[in-house]
C-alpha cells in the first residue's frame, strides 16, 4: 500500500502544540511513558498467548530495549510485545479517541506549577505524545503478533501524520525519536547519554517486571555481530510488593502508585499484606489522596492488578475488592492461581473470594488505624471517600460492623466536627435507648425541620445525614452496639414518656379533646394520609408529616423510581401539635360545627404546610397557592 497522509483531529493538533512548545520543569517523563506503553504491550502479549495457545507469537524472551544513535541523535524504545495492526495504529495513535482530551487540555493550560503540568502527562491516554516534547519527529514501526506485515507511522507534530504498510518488521513496536538539540537552560537534556537514560529508568521504571535493556555504551546493538557486548539490564525487575519494607523507600512506593493509579499525587496511605500458609499471596494497595472526578460514574474503572507468580493476569480485577472500595489501587500477586483461567472462572475462584475478604478487612482496619492515630489523614479520607464507603453498609453485611466503626457523621453535638457512632453512644443520656438521625438535602434544612424541635429542646443529639446513600443504608442498618438506629421522622416517638412533668392523664386528656378533629381530618385527607394523630416531637410548628416505622421515606421512594424500580407510594401520617394556637383554633372551630368548605380548606393548607416544612411539594401546587392567596386576602 502507498504512503497515506492524514490530518490530526483538532484536539490532537492542539495537544501536540502544547506538548512541543510548553516548557516543563522535567521533560524526562517522555521515557517513562514510552516504557510504560511497551510494558503494557508485553503484558497483553503474554496474556493473549495464555488465552490462545495457537497465537503465532514468540514469548520466549519478552523485553524492552533502548537504542541510541549519538551521530543521528535518535533514541528508540523497542518491545517485542503484542504490536498493532494498521487500523489500530490509525485509531490509537493518529487520533485521540477519548472524551477526557478536552479536560486534559484545559488542565494543562491551567496548571499553575511545573510539577502539576508534569503530572498531567500520561493522563487520558496521551502518554505517547509526550515524545514530541523532546523530538522534532517521531516514527513508529509495529507489527501485531500473528500478522505478517507491519505498519509505519510518522509525524513531525505539525498537524499531519503518514501511514504505510511495510514488510520485514519484527513482532512488537519500536518508537524512534529524532531528538531536538540539547538545551540545558530549558531542561532539555541529552537523551543520547547512557547515564541520563539509566537515571530515568531507575527513577521511573525500576519496578517494571520486564527487562529493560541497553548496550553498555548506549549505542544501537541492532544487527551487530555475536561478539558485541551483552546489553545491560537497567531495571531491577524485582516487584516492590515482593521486597521487604526496609528495602523500599516511600518514594518508590509512590512512583508505583502513580504508574498503576494514573495519578500525579502521592497516595494517602500504603497498605502491605503478605499471606502465607496453604494459599500464599502478596498485596500492595494504595488509598489515593483525592477522589477521581468519575468515581460515581458507570464507566469508572475499578479493581487492582492481578498477577500470578509475577505473571500478569488482569489489569482491573474487580473481584478482588467490593465496589464500595473501588477507589483503592494496587497489585495482588498470588502464588497458586491457574494461569489459563478465563475471567468468568476467575470470578468464581475460591482463592479470589478468600483474598477479597482478607483485603477488604485489611483496608478497613487501616482506615480505623488512621482514625485513631492520624485524625487529619482520616479526615481527608472520609471527606474524599466517605460517601462511597457507606455503600458497603447496604451491600456488604459481613463487613457492616467494621464500616460502622470507621464511619463519621455530622451531628447536632458540634457545628463542624463530625462524630463516630461510638462517640455518640458514649454521650447518650442515661434514659436514652436509641441513636437518632434525620436525613435531608443539607445540614441547614435538617436543623430547621419541625421533626427536630423536641429533640433540640431536650438536648438530645441527632445525626444529620445529607448524602443520598444515607437514605438507603440508614433504612437497612438496624443497630450499633445494641442501640437501635431510629429516624426522628418515622414511627411514633414519645419523648415525654420518661418526663416527670408529663402524665398519662394529661396525654389521655389531650387525646379525648382532639379525638373528633383527628377523625374528621383523617376523612378529609384520606387520599394522602393514613392517619392523623397528636405529636410529641413538635414544640413550635403546628404540624409535620412522618412515615410509618416500616415504610420507605419519600426520598427513598423517589430514588428507587429514578433507578427504574417502581415502588408503591406509601401514605404518610400527619401529626398535630396540640399546644399550637392554629391547631387549638382549628379544634375549636370544628367543635362549633365548622365542618364546611372553609374548615376543610384549612385542614388541606395545614397538611400542605407540613409537607413544605420537610422539603416536599404539595400534590397540587397551583391549588395550594390559590388557597393560601385567598386566606391572605381575607386576612388583610
Amino acid at each position: 500500500m502507498p504512503t497515506e497522509t492524514f490530518e490530526f483531529q483538532v484536539e490532537a493538533r492542539q495537544l501536540l502544540q502544547l506538548m512541543i512548545h510548553s516548557v516543563y520543569s522535567n521533560k524526562d517523563v517522555f521515557l517513562r511513558e514510552l516504557v510504560s506503553n511497551a510494558s503494557d504491550a508485553l503484558d497483553k502479549l503474554r496474556l493473549g498467548k495464555l488465552r490462545e495457545d495457537s497465537l503465532d507469537a514468540d514469548v520466549s524472551d519478552l523485553h524492552i530495549r533502548i537504542d541510541v544513535d549519538k551521530d543521528a541523535r535518535t533514541l528508540t524504545v523497542r518491545d517485542n510485545g503484542i504490536g498493532m495492526s494498521y487500523d489500530e495504529v490509525g485509531q490509537l495513535i493518529g487520533t485521540i479517541a477519548n472524551s477526557g482530551t478536552a479536560k486534559f487540555l484545559q488542565e494543562l493550560r491551567e496548571a499553575k506549577d511545573a510539577a502539576g503540568a508534569e503530572g498531567l502527562i500520561g493522563q487520558f491516554g496521551v502518554g505517547f505524545y509526550s515524545g514530541f516534547m523532546v523530538a522534532d519527529e517521531v516514527t513508529l514501526v509495529t507489527r501485531r503478533a500473528g500478522e505478517s506485515r507491519g505498519t509505519r507511522w510518522s509525524s513531525r507534530g505539525e498537524g499531519t501524520y503518514t501511514l504505510e504498510t511495510v514488510d520485514d518488521v519484527p513482532q512488537g513496536t519500536s518508537v524512534t525519536l529524532h531528538l531536538k538539540p540539547a538545551d540545558p537552560e530549558n531542561q532539555l537534556h541529552d537523551y543520547t547519554s547512557p547515564w541520563k537514560i539509566r537515571e530515568i529508568i531507575k527513577r521511573y521504571s525500576d519496578f517494571v517486571t520486564w527487562p529493560i535493556r541497553m548496550a553498555p555504551d548506549g549505542s544501537d546493538t541492532a544487527g551487530e555481530s555475536d561478539e558485541a557486548p551483552e546489553p545491560e539490564t537497567l531495571n531491577s525487575m524485582k516487584a516492590l510488593w515482593a521486597r521487604s519494607r526496609e528495602e523500599v523507600t516511600d518514594e518508590e512506593y509512590h512512583e508505583l502508585y502513580k504508574h498503576i493509579g494514573h495519578d500525579w499525587r502521592d497516595p494517602l496511605e500504603t497498605i502491605r499484606l503478605q499471606a502465607e500458609g496453604t494459599f500464599e499471596y502478596q498485596a500492595l494497595l494504595f488509598i489515593p489522596a483525592h477522589a477521581p472526578h468519575d468515581l460515581f460514574t458507570r464507566d469508572f474503572t475499578r479493581g487492582v492488578q492481578l498477577y500470578a507468580k509475577r505473571v500478569f493476569i488482569m489489569d482491573d480485577c474487580e473481584a478482588l475488592l467490593p465496589p464500595y472500595l473501588r477507589f483503592v489501587k494496587g497489585v495482588v500477586d498470588a502464588a497458586d492461581l491457574s494461569l489459563n483461567v478465563s475471567r468468568e472462572i476467575l470470578q468464581q475462584d475460591r482463592h479470589i473470594e478468600m483474598m477479597r475478604r482478607r483485603l477488604t478487612k485489611k483496608v478497613l482496619s487501616t482506615v480505623k488505624d488512621m482514625m485513631t492515630k492520624d485524625k487529619d489523614r482520616y479526615a481527608t479520607f472520609w471527606r474524599e471517600f466517605g460517601t462511597v464507603l457507606k455503600e458497603g453498609l447496604v451491600t456488604d453485611s459481613e463487613s457492616r460492623e467494621a464500616i460502622l466503626a470507621v464511619a463519621s457523621f455530622a451531628s447536632t453535638h458540634h457545628d463542624t466536627e463530625p462524630t463516630t457512632l461510638k462517640q455518640y453512644v458514649e454521650r447518650m443520656k442515661d434514659d436514652q435507648d436509641d441513636i437518632y438521625y434525620l436525613t435531608g438535602e443539607s445540614r441547614q434544612s435538617i436543623e430547621n425541620s419541625p421533626h427536630m424541635e423536641a429533640f433540640r429542646d431536650r438536648g438530645i443529639e441527632v445525626l444529620l445525614l445529607t448524602d443520598p446513600v444515607d437514605e438507603v443504608w440508614a433504612d437497612a442498618v438496624d443497630e450499633f452496639e445494641g442501640k437501635k438506629l431510629r429516624s426522628v421522622a418515622k414511627g411514633q416517638i414519645d419523648l415525654d414518656a420518661k418526663d416527670d412533668d408529663a402524665s398519662d392523664e394529661e396525654r389521655q386528656g389531650q387525646s379525648e379533646e382532639y379525638a373528633g378533629l383527628l377523625g374528621w381530618m383523617g376523612e378529609q385527607l384520606d387520599e394522602d394520609i393514613k392517619e392523623v394523630r397528636l405529636s410529641s416531637r413538635l414544640t413550635v410548628s403546628p404540624a409535620c408529616v412522618v412515615s410509618d416505622a416500616q415504610d420507605l421515606t419519600p426520598a427513598l421512594e423517589n430514588m428507587y423510581r429514578a433507578m427504574g424500580q417502581e415502588v408503591p407510594r406509601a401514605k404518610r401520617i400527619l401529626e398535630l401539635n396540640p399546644d399550637h394556637r392554629l391547631v387549638k383554633g382549628l379544634n375549636q372551630a370544628y367543635k362549633e360545627g365548622g365542618e364546611g368548605t372553609g374548615l376543610a380548606e384549612t385542614a388541606e393548607l395545614l397538611y400542605g404546610l407540613a409537607v413544605l416544612a420537610e422539603g416536599g411539594q404539595p400534590k397540587e401546587p397551583a391549588r395550594f397557592v390559590k388557597l393560601m392567596a385567598d386566606r391572605l386576602e381575607r386576612a388583610i
